[in-house]
């Protein structure tokens, strides 16, 4: 499955040398590109962190359909947020199922937020989807 790469502006194709959105130790090529134009994630934690470069670059089909079909809405609006940085920290496998605890750190209107959540994931027929996740407070 390809998916249609609309890269946000900080990210243009000049830049793929730039770092990645989630991890700033590798370039978004080796990182998460491969896997928004359609590679499968290796891992409940690469999908994880595909989706969180997805928000950064507002890759809106690539969310959707990297969701699972049981919980994935019709459409989904981004707001404008201003993508500050990921920390994983957790991952649990359990099977065809695994857990991811991330904490996201954004900007919206100004204002810092984090996003502190325990992340399922399932995997069928060999590819990951994000189910849910549970907030943290």
């Amino acid at each position: 499955m390809r998916h249609d790469l609309r890269v946000h502006d900080e990210m243009n194709s000049t830049s793929l040398s730039r770092p990645c959105p989630c991890n700033p130790d590798k370039t978004y090529s080796e990182c998460c590109k491969p896997l928004h134009e359609g590679v499968p994630a290796a891992t409940a934690e690469a999908l994880m962190r595909s989706r969180y470069s997805a928000y950064v670059l507002e890759l809106v089909e690539y969310l959707l359909t990297s969701w699972h079909a049981s919980t994935r809405p019709p459409t989904l609006e981004l707001q404008r947020t201003k993508w500050l940085g990921l920390t994983v920290k957790a991952f649990s496998l359990m099977g065809d199922t695994a857990r991811v605890e991330f904490v996201a750190r954004y900007k919206v209107q100004g204002k810092a937020h984090r996003l502190h959540e325990n992340s399922r994931f399932v995997r069928q027929q060999g590819q990951w989807f994000y189910v849910d996740g549970d907030i943290e407070g």
